[in-house]
């Protein structure tokens, strides 16, 4: 079976470690040339809480190699950003089997995007609970080791397959893994939770989650994910259970539920923890908000939801990535008033 890793930062890094020191072969591949380098020459090095470890090398590819190697694969693990699902898609369309599949290891509601490239059919969806950063190539910081790291996955049609139950298999290696049957509405919850803890903490350049002691912007943050589940709700998502928690846990009014699932994420990947945007912050470069708290925005719109929280983290979002205002703990209270929070 020829699998590829196609995004190696600190998600598809995580997992593809995972492969190689499990004996899986694997080829990986990224748009950054510094990290395909130091991969080729050295293998990943991950840093655990309690331990660490370097892998071996593998075959670590470029994309400019693609067309002088033209490999063909199985199974495709897309790592990468949501903004850059669409064109890696397209990059990566060509060299898939005719049988082979795509599973999406990202955050936002990009399924659609994907299957509109390459079929529904050729389309694996998959929620992930993983948390880790990288600020150098191929040296990953990895919060939350396999023990504690959480995957869903499942096909569209809610059938558990042959080719799911291979999937599980290998990805078992970097976590526990649940099938769904309603992926989709796992994609959707993991959104909610994602609207209200990537952005709003990206914004103050936050460390750790402490923040959520500050009244205001817990009120902030519940909101958030009010909104994104009454928006949800009316598209027809419902709120699945993930993280390890039941479907009593998942009932109740929305702010109950928004509460529940930031305790749980927070629970298990701690308190000191630099999210992705935050480090997309940190780095300068465009986040993923458009695609997450500005999805909840538009759907809302045109829905005739108020999304005035998720409205105001956008809005704050755009002018720290356009460098017009500094990140940090006054977005705070702009963000309240934006959202009309008192």
């Amino acid at each position: 079976m020829e699998i590829l890793i196609l995004g190696s930062g600190a998600i598809g890094g995580s997992v593809a470690a995972d492969f190689l020191m499990a004996g899986i072969p694997i080829s990986i591949a990224d748009p950054w040339p510094q990290l395909i380098s130091k991969v080729q020459k050295e293998g990943f090095h991950i840093r655990l809480p309690d331990s660490e470890f370097h892998t071996p090398t593998n075959q670590a590819l470029h994309l400019s190699d693609f067309a002088t190697l033209n490999p063909k694969y199985d199974v495709v693990f897309l790592a990468v950003k949501a903004q850059d699902a669409r064109w890696m898609t397209e990059f990566i369309k060509p060299y898939l089997k005719d049988h082979g599949v795509i599973v999406p290891l990202m955050n936002g509601m990009m399924n659609p995007t994907i299957a509109s490239i390459i079929g529904k059919e050729r389309l694996i969806g998959s929620v992930i609970e993983l948390s880790a950063e990288s600020f150098e190539p191929g040296i990953i910081k990895r919060k939350t080791p396999p023990s504690k790291t959480w995957i869903a996955i499942g096909e569209f049609d809610g059938k558990i397959t042959d080719r799911l139950k291979m999937v599980q298999k290998l990805l078992s290696h970097t976590a526990t893994v649940d099938f769904s049957d309603q992926i989709e509405n796992a994609k959707w919850t993991k959104l909610v939770t994602n609207a209200m803890i990537l952005a709003p903490f990206a914004m103050i350049k936050a460390t750790s989650y402490d923040a959520l002691a500050d009244s205001n912007m817990r009120q902030l943050v519940l909101r958030i994910g009010e909104e994104a589940i009454s928006v949800g709700r009316a598209m027809g998502y419902e709120i699945e259970k993930i993280f390890g928690l039941n479907a009593q846990d998942m009932q109740g009014q929305p702010a109950e539920i928004s509460h529940k699932l930031v305790e749980t994420l927070v629970g298990h990947i701690g308190k000191k923890s630099q999210n992705a945007t935050t480090q997309d912050v940190l780095k300068g470069r465009i986040t993923e908000t458009k695609f997450i708290n500005g999805l909840i925005v538009e759907q809302g719109q045109t829905l005739n939801i108020p999304v005035l929280a998720n409205q105001a983290i956008c809005q704050i979002m755009a002018q720290i990535e356009a460098k017009r205002i500094a990140a940090n703990e006054a977005n705070i209270a702009l963000a309240c008033k934006l959202a009309e929070i008192t």
